[in-house]
């Protein structure tokens, strides 16, 4: 059971081993639809998973193994979703050069993240899922999850060219917010992967963005400060992150 708890969770590191040979986007931020199978298919098998009696069925499973396991809530989930981002500016931080300098990076960065508040907070509206606990109708997909993936894609991108470690680190990180989500009876395994599916297509289509955004709106002009603010959506709380350099 646990095997199959985690199998949609960490399915994406099959497809990080052929980006290690070859970028997910080219030298001209043309996109490589083949880095688009794994997101898809975990966004499909959660939307699947609305509809699916024995997909529900499993989902089932899965939150009553968990809860006869459960001697209190965890709630590491509400601040290891932030940690694989932290991550690519600590590194930063710490003389690791990524792939890009801190202007670009939190471009994209922002421009993720706006992604997913928009993507995560429109599905929800929509499909009014009830959560595991019973408290609301909101539980899919998983926005901690998303924002989770989210970073971890975006490590992923800075520092694969570093070292692997630092991006397989991200995802083991995101993968355990999304088991503790279950753990805490918020989320069930199809919100889980379809919140993971939408964080990393999300980060994949800010850096296929981000030379038509740089363009558009910074003129490509390059200055010595820069701020942005970009708002975020997990499902329960709604905020606004600040992000500058002088």
């Amino acid at each position: 059971m646990k095997n199959k708890l985690f199998c949609l969770l960490l399915i994406v590191f099959s497809s990080k081993a052929q980006e290690i040979k070859k970028d997910t986007l080219s030298v001209n931020h043309k996109l490589n639809y083949k880095a688009l199978i794994i997101p898809s298919l975990l966004i499909g098998y959660g939307f699947i998973g609305i509809e699916s009696d024995q997909i529900k069925g499993f989902n089932a499973e899965i939150k009553n193994e968990l809860n006869e396991n459960i001697d209190e809530k965890i709630t590491i989930d509400d601040f290891s979703q932030y940690l694989p981002l932290a991550s690519v500016y600590a590194l930063n931080a710490f003389g690791i050069k990524g792939k890009n300098n801190f202007n670009d990076r939190t471009i994209i960065a922002a421009t993720s993240y706006l992604l997913v508040s928009g993507s995560v907070m429109s599905i929800k509206s929509v499909t009014k899922v009830q959560r595991p606990d019973g408290s609301s109708f909101n539980s899919f997909p998983s926005g901690h999850t998303a924002t989770a993936f989210a970073g971890a894609e975006l490590l992923w991108q800075e520092y694969k060219d570093v070292s692997v470690l630092y991006g397989i680190s991200g995802f083991l990180v995101a993968a355990g917010t999304g088991y503790f989500r279950m753990y805490n009876d918020r989320h069930w395994l199809t919100d889980v992967a379809a919140g993971a599916g939408i964080g990393i297509l999300c980060t994949k289509t800010a850096y296929w963005l981000h030379p038509h955004i740089k363009k558009l709106f910074f003129n490509n002009q390059e200055s010595n400060s820069t701020a942005l603010i970009a708002p975020f959506y997990n499902g329960n709380q709604l905020g606004m992150s600040f992000v500058a350099q002088f």
